[in-house]
């Protein structure tokens, strides 16, 4: 009879949702990765303004001030934003990591259960074996006893004569 493990459902369920966790942190990831990509985009946004502002019409220094007040503002918002996007990575990686210990702990089980399964089988394996050795002994005593009993017969016939 082979090995059924009793919480394979279980435990297919729980690698189920270990896998949809890491999708839902590799999504999290990424939304790590853009936010700091906006903000780089940002940073790049306002170095080259301020370079423009330098070469610029003395007339359009103030529509320059608005647009890096405007820049600057966006950038917090965009720290913010990433600031928001790394919790949010680490709360599912704390999830991540919880699930991936409830499908141990249940891979443990399933190989301690095995071993044990193992080691009843052999026990049982054994006991046949033995059975089978103490059927046997008997026959071959049985056998003995028919043999000597034969050979008595003969003796005594032989005796007879």
């Amino acid at each position: 009879m082979p090995f059924v493990y009793r919480l394979q459902k279980v435990m297919e369920f729980r690698i189920r949702k270990k896998d949809e966790q890491i999708q839902v942190v590799q999504q999290a990831q990424q939304a790590v990765y853009k936010a700091e990509d906006d903000i780089r985009k940002n940073d790049e946004d306002i170095s080259s303004t301020k370079n423009n502002l330098r070469q610029a019409d003395p007339m359009m220094y103030e529509v320059y001030d608005k647009y890096l007040e405007h820049l600057y503002h966006k950038a917090e918002q965009l720290q913010e934003a990433l600031l928001r996007a790394q919790e949010e990575l680490e709360y599912e990686q704390q999830k991540l990591i919880q699930l991936e210990q409830a499908v141990k702990i249940l891979e443990k089980h399933k190989e301690r259960q095995h071993e044990a399964y193992k080691e009843e089988e052999k026990a049982a394996e054994l006991k046949q074996y033995s059975e089978l050795g103490v059927t046997r002994f008997f026959r071959q005593s049985v056998d003995k006893a028919e043999e000597d009993a034969q050979i008595l017969k003969k003796l005594e016939q032989l005796e007879q004569q």
